[in-house]
């Protein structure tokens, strides 16, 4: 997202600055209250360089790295993806629905479930 920051973005940027944040959060760089007020930023962002100003103390996302010729996705890989960036606005719906804090910790127990488990696994 570095190249033209004045064009406007859609909502396949938004999940995928929300997946973003989500990683940095469940790696312990960000706190609930950081989190939070980040993820209404890129919820309101117009363009790109309202998503970049969220990631400026953050560290640069990793180069994707490019599946062996002939692999294809596995559905259950699209499945878990999805579902783990809609988990931290199911957070933020519920804390504000319920007023506990306590939904935030779905949000690192999601990542957990859903990618812990292929640690090592090609």
């Amino acid at each position: 997202m570095d190249e033209l920051p004045d064009i406007r973005i859609g909502t396949a940027e938004r999940e995928h600055a929300m997946r973003r944040l989500s990683d940095n959060f469940a790696a312990g760089r960000l706190s609930v209250a950081e989190f939070d007020e980040r993820s209404a930023v890129i919820t309101a962002a117009v363009t790109r360089a309202d998503v970049d100003r969220v990631f400026t103390d953050l560290p640069p996302e990793p180069a994707a790295v490019a599946a062996p010729a002939g692999r294809k996705p596995r559905p259950l890989d699209e499945w878990s993806a999805r579902a783990m960036a809609a988990i931290p606005i199911v957070a933020v719906i519920l804390f504000f629905v319920t007023g506990s804090w306590l939904w935030f910790l779905a949000i690192p127990l999601a990542a957990a479930l859903f990618f812990g488990t292929r640690h090592g696994k090609h």
